[in-house]
């Protein structure tokens, strides 16, 4: 049995040693390459006494940073991922809540890591670590770590934004992530044949779907350089000349190709499955996919962080219509989903209710901050007999009668305006049905009661205004109208609704 996520590319290394694992631009490694650099690291950071402790990793995207993740673990500590173009007092946030003592760099942003004001432990050049002569004695004492680790001790810290502007960390384990890895790669039949192209930046979660499945098989993953997402040709060209055949994205990333008209120039020649996740795929969008891609497998999943990663899927086995509706579907192997009312009952078929989980896939709540984890991390309700730890998602659904979930928005979408009850996501699903529209956010002013529409298409705002009379309840109206050239996103891929909020 499988009790730690180094298992699976120690494994692969010996049975797919010269298969190239990872690559970046013209520089890759394989897999043996890959688990040496990984054991050099661990017996580095063993060497200078880190043990069961947070470790920043502060690098560019690149497979180094892979190996730097890793190689942490074999120390038998846990990494910390930091994007390195962070604000330096949302880096100094993370610093203070991890209380981490080493931070490992790049020669990219060595110098950057030791201006870190707030910072007094040990910096790290990866290139030093790496340049560790591995000797015997090393080797028994990483395999005395490794054996010595536990399914439940901690893989990584992610920090995502928290509601008072103080980031929140993430706490996953090594059974969390084998139970996602695991499922995840089953129900979508990923093998050793998938050639991925990881979108996700490695500072958050969601990169797990196409990096864990590549060591578990001896796939490929080529990692996508973020300049391509501005020039939506040259990003499928570089898919058709790596071959990508399997996509596992933010819905996002997806529509920048989507909505510029990229397949009248050029078509993914060989992808043939989607896995698609974030936020809804407005229709219009998600259309022309199908279209583009007849013979593709398309999979809809839905997950926040705190489950690590995702924790639905539903596979789209028909030809989606103007109008319809992607369910997030079904929980995968080992995870259970209740939707509670707020009095704390189950909710019944069709009913809404507030979408909580259970099972493995639960995280092990927020570093430091016992005050948040009560919060959201709490014992499940219809459980009366033990404790049961579940998790408060925030977002709103509803079961069909065919037992999929309809995601219908969050909680803190869901506005009183003019008297009656309004869900926004209904809203932003009305304005994606006009033709010309590319995307849209609606936000809410509480202060001033209105709301506001930012959109990007054709139609003017007269236009748009006049087509949502017949569309939406007058309450559901929005009272301003923004056109923009694009929505902004938050670094995950999602849509940057507080800075939408400050433009109003």
């Amino acid at each position: 049995m499988i009790n730690n996520v180094l298992d699976f590319l120690y494994n692969t290394a010996l049975t797919k040693p010269d298969k190239t694992a990872f690559v970046m631009r013209e520089d890759s490694y394989t897999f043996k390459e890959l688990k040496d650099e990984v054991q050099k690291i661990g017996a580095a950071l063993a060497d200078k006494g880190c043990n069961k402790e947070p470790v920043i990793i502060f690098m560019d995207k690149h497979p180094k940073e892979l190996a730097a993740f890793w190689g942490t673990v074999a120390a038998g500590c846990y990494y910390v991922p930091i994007d390195s173009e962070m604000p330096g007092a949302r880096i100094d946030l993370i610093l203070q809540s991890s209380e981490a003592k080493f931070i490992i760099a790049d020669s990219n942003n060595i110098d950057k890591a030791k201006s870190l004001a707030n910072f007094s432990g040990e910096i790290l050049l990866y290139d030093d670590l790496t340049a560790h002569n591995l000797t015997q004695d090393d080797t028994a004492k990483l395999e005395q770590i490794k054996r010595n680790a536990i399914d439940t001790d901690p893989i990584y810290i992610v920090f995502t934004s928290g509601t008072t502007g103080i980031p929140k960390g993430i706490t996953a384990c090594h059974r969390s992530v084998i139970d996602y890895a695991v499922s995840f790669a089953e129900e979508l039949k990923l093998d050793e044949n998938c050639i991925f192209a990881n979108q996700a930046p490695l500072y958050f979660d969601a990169y797990i779907k196409d990096v864990y499945p590549t060591v578990m098989f001896g796939a490929t993953t080529h990692m996508v350089p973020k300049q391509l997402f501005m020039f939506p040709v040259k990003l499928v060209e570089f898919l058709n000349e790596n071959k990508v055949n399997t996509l596992c994205w933010a819905v996002s990333a997806l529509t920048i190709i989507s909505q510029f008209k990229t397949f009248n120039t050029v078509k993914p020649e060989y992808v043939n499955k989607i896995a698609f996740v974030g936020e809804v795929f407005p229709t219009k969008q998600f259309k022309i996919w199908q279209e583009a891609l007849p013979k593709c497998e398309f999979t809809n999943l839905y997950g926040p962080t705190e489950t690590t990663g995702v924790c639905c899927y539903y596979h789209v086995n028909k030809k989606i219509e103007d109008g319809d509706i992607i369910p997030i579907g079904r929980p995968f192997k080992n995870t259970g989903i209740l939707l509670l009312k707020d009095d704390g009952t189950e909710a019944n078929e069709g009913e809404e209710g507030e979408i909580c989980v259970r099972g493995t896939c639960v995280t092990l709540g927020y570093y430091n901050n016992p005050s948040k984890t009560a919060e959201n991390f709490v014992p499940n309700p219809l459980n009366r007999n033990y404790t049961e730890i579940i998790y408060k998602t925030g977002d709103l659904a509803r079961m069909r009668d065919d037992g999929n979930l309809i995601f219908v928005s969050r909680k803190d979408f869901q506005i009183k305006h003019m008297g009656q009850r309004i869900e926004l996501g209904e809203i932003e699903a009305n304005v994606d049905m006009v033709d010309g529209i590319d995307a849209c956010c609606c936000v809410y002013n509480q202060e001033k009661d209105k709301i506001v529409l930012f959109y990007v298409g054709t139609p003017e705002v007269k236009e748009l205004s006049s087509l949502l009379r017949t569309k939406l309840q007058p309450y559901m109206l929005p009272n301003f109208y923004r056109k923009l050239d694009a929505i902004p996103l938050t670094p995950n891929g999602k849509k940057d609704r507080n800075l939408l909020k400050s433009m109003m």
